[in-house]
């Protein structure tokens, strides 16, 4: 019973966080990325404190918050707005963007 727990245990480990993993283009990413400027800041550091800094965070969690934004799952009207047209490859490259800043 405590091997087929700990199997259990490892297989949605497994498969619960590969859904956030971001295998995005770094270069499409920074491409994509002129709408976020201007909130986010041009190297994704915000000069305002109502926006977040995205420089450096990690991918599968920049990922996972927009695709939230643009799914429903979180709701802000303006960042539900910029986000509702993109695709998951485009999320994905504005993540690997975003995490490969300092």
């Amino acid at each position: 019973m405590k091997s087929l727990i700990g199997t259990l245990v490892a297989l949605a480990c497994l498969t619960g966080g590969a859904e956030v993993l971001a295998a995005g283009d770094v270069a499409a990413g920074k491409a994509k990325s002129a709408t976020c400027v201007g909130c986010h800041g041009a190297n994704g550091i915000s000069g305002n404190d109502l926006w977040p800094n995205l420089a450096g965070q990690k991918a599968g969690y920049l990922a996972k918050q927009i695709k939230a934004y643009r799914d429903g799952g979180r709701n802000d009207p303006m960042m539900s707005s910029m986000v509702k047209t993109l695709s998951d490859q485009d999320i994905d490259d504005l993540a690997a963007y975003y995490s490969s800043l300092k």
